[in-house]
This record gives C-alpha cells, sequence and structure tokens, in this order.
C-alpha cells in the first residue's frame, strides 16, 4: 500500500515538473511582451498572459490529494475501536460498532472513547459457564441435555389446545376473536 502511495507522489511531482518545464511562464516570454510597469525579474510562477497557471493546477491537485487523504486518515482512525474488536472476536463488538456509529453521526466523542475502552476490555462469557452448569445440572438429574423444560406445564399451551379442540367440535362458522380487554393506563389516554 505505501509503494503505491509513493509511486503517486512520484507521478505526481514528475507531472508538476512536466508543467514547470513548460515556456508559458512570463519570465521565459520574450522580454516585449512585458508591461511597462513590470520589473525583468518575474519571479517563476507569474504566467504569461493566455498561459496555463501552473501553480494553482498543482496546489488543486495538492489540496484534492490532503483532502482526500485526511478523510482516509479520519475514517481509518474513527474505526479504530471497531477493527481493534473485530481482530480480537470480542462478545461486545456489535455493540463497540454501534457506538462508532452514534459517535460518527452525533459528533460526540464521548461514545467513541466508550467504544475504544468496551474494544480493549475483555467481557467474561457467562452465558458458556451457564450453559455448561446447567448442562451439568441435567446429567446429574438423569434428564437429557437440553431437554430439562420439556416436562414443565405452559399455561398458555393448555388454553390454546383447548381452544383449538372446542373449534374442531364446533360449528364451521367462524368465531369472534377473544376480547381483550384493556387496561386502565390504556383508558385514561383513550
Amino acid at each position: 500500500m505505501w509503494a503505491e502511495a509513493q509511486l503517486a507522489v512520484y507521478r505526481l511531482l514528475a507531472f508538476s515538473l512536466t508543467l514547470a518545464s513548460a515556456p508559458s511562464f512570463a519570465a521565459d516570454a520574450p522580454a516585449t511582451q512585458l508591461h511597462p510597469a513590470a520589473t525583468q525579474h518575474l519571479p517563476m510562477f507569474i504566467t504569461a498572459p493566455g498561459g496555463t497557471d501552473v501553480l494553482m493546477v498543482v496546489m488543486a491537485i495538492t489540496l484534492a490529494v490532503g483532502v482526500v487523504a485526511f478523510g482516509v486518515f479520519f475514517l481509518r482512525l474513527h474505526t479504530l475501536p471497531e477493527r481493534v474488536a473485530h481482530k480480537a472476536h470480542k462478545i461486545q463488538f456489535e455493540i463497540v460498532a454501534i457506538l462508532g456509529l452514534i459517535a460518527l453521526f452525533t459528533h460526540m466523542h464521548i461514545f467513541w472513547v466508550a467504544g475504544l475502552l468496551l474494544a480493549f476490555i475483555d467481557i467474561p462469557d457467562f452465558g458458556g459457564f451457564l450453559g455448561r452448569i446447567a448442562g451439568s445440572v441435567e446429567r446429574m438429574a438423569g434428564v437429557k441435555p437440553g431437554a430439562g423444560a420439556d416436562d414443565v406445564p405452559d399455561p398458555g399451551r393448555e388454553i390454546h389446545a383447548a381452544e383449538a379442540g372446542q373449534a374442531e367440535g364446533a360449528s364451521s362458522a367462524p368465531r369472534k376473536p377473544p376480547r381483550v380487554v384493556a387496561g386502565r393506563k390504556e383508558l385514561d389516554h383513550a
């Protein structure tokens, strides 16, 4: 990557030197075209009438390259926490990414700092330990691992099964949905 950037800089320098050697400068122009009030020793960046202003062209290219380089540097620096969390395969990678986006769009740097701190902090994986503990307890109880809650009755499932049984035995007329009673808070806002 640096070799390509260095090659681009060399090409830009060669292009600017090619433009600088063009005979369109006022210093290279014949003395008969000079204004009577002008001195005989004009600086090299003053162009002859109708000539190309090489200094302006070089400065425009330099400005464009500088703006693009600054933007790339800013965005690379801005995504630093995200890249650190991604390389380390952190659990909190998504949180760090969201903090980076919030910092980018709100211009509040505290979110970027929080994301950077989260990217460097190792949060322990409690889910792995708790899952292993649950599996061990199920094995000790003689239950197949992962099937510990199969025997626990689900009251919602029984109600739906009863409604389905009534619907099968009833006529084919469509049933009204059950009436939902609104809570007190909802009635206050109506």
